[in-house]
């Protein structure tokens, strides 16, 4: 935890206080990885010890569309509630502009844009996901399980993993009134993805289940139901990651993987 530390303050130091800051966000999330890596040759242990491998596939499929499958659920809901409105045109004008294509035909627009996202930008962002998963998933999850149960493990580590956002979560919302509601959506939703990783990286003795889904749940959210949805005065709090729908439905989600892990045992 002090070498995470460390290297996570190095780099929130140079997010807040150093332009550009997409390069710096990117040495924030390998730092995760670099700790284990420096950890392990600490103690003598080999970096291939990791959970590099991959028997099933069937994982990698059921880590792809479960971040899809409860996105959606919360997005419609949000959009049937009003909390936001679906089809911003200045979004698919946005869209069609980098595609090159004809904005008129709005369907075939966004259909293009979200399959070159969920695949190409999926594949893009997974050396960033990858560094966050090979820390959290490769090695403090099997660390933990060595002293903790499986429920104790997917709380500890999403707790750990929800702290860690904090700063960015001050740095996005410290001047407004709601920062503590955001801070705890976003915790709820942490916590209720723990659950879910644990189980598929137990399950697959894998960290790559864990860096798709991460991959996955970040563009589906940000890179396409957000910027799909037209806000209004209510859509703070209900929106994104840092409002409360998603983490409603995350938690729904985790309390069935947590019973499914507790029938097998895990």
């Amino acid at each position: 935890m002090l070498l995470l530390t460390t290297l996570s303050s190095i780099a929130y130091y140079a997010i807040l206080k150093l332009n550009p800051s997409s390069i710096y966000v990117g040495a924030l999330m390998i730092s995760p990885a670099l700790a284990s890596f420096i950890t392990l040759k600490i103690r003598k242990r080999p970096i291939l010890n990791l959970p590099w491998n991959l028997k099933e596939l069937k994982y990698l499929k059921l880590s792809f569309f479960t971040p899809i499958l409860y996105v959606s659920i919360a997005y419609v809901l949000i959009w049937l509630f009003g909390f936001g409105d679906i089809l911003n045109s200045e979004r698919i004008l946005q869209w069609s502009s980098e595609l090159g294509m004809d904005s008129s035909n709005q369907t075939i627009v966004i259909i293009v844009m979200v399959f070159l996202l969920l695949t190409v930008g999926v594949i893009k962002n997974l050396g960033s996901t990858l560094g966050e998963e090979i820390g959290w998933r490769g090695f403090l999850i099997f660390e933990l399980r060595k002293v903790m149960s499986f429920k104790a493990v997917a709380i500890v580590s999403g707790t750990i993993w929800a702290v860690w956002h904090y700063p960015i979560i001050n740095l996005m919302y410290g001047r407004s009134d709601t920062l503590l509601l955001h801070m705890s959506a976003f915790t709820i939703m942490i916590i209720g993805i723990s659950v879910i990783l644990a189980y598929y990286t137990f399950k697959s003795n894998s960290l790559w289940p864990a860096a798709l889904y991460h991959s996955v749940h970040n563009i589906y959210i940000q890179k396409i139901c957000t910027p799909l949805t037209i806000t209004n005065d209510t859509t703070t709090v209900w929106i994104d990651e840092y409002g409360f729908m998603i983490p409603i439905i995350t938690t729904i989600f985790a309390v069935y993987f947590w019973k499914k892990a507790e029938k097998e045992h895990l």
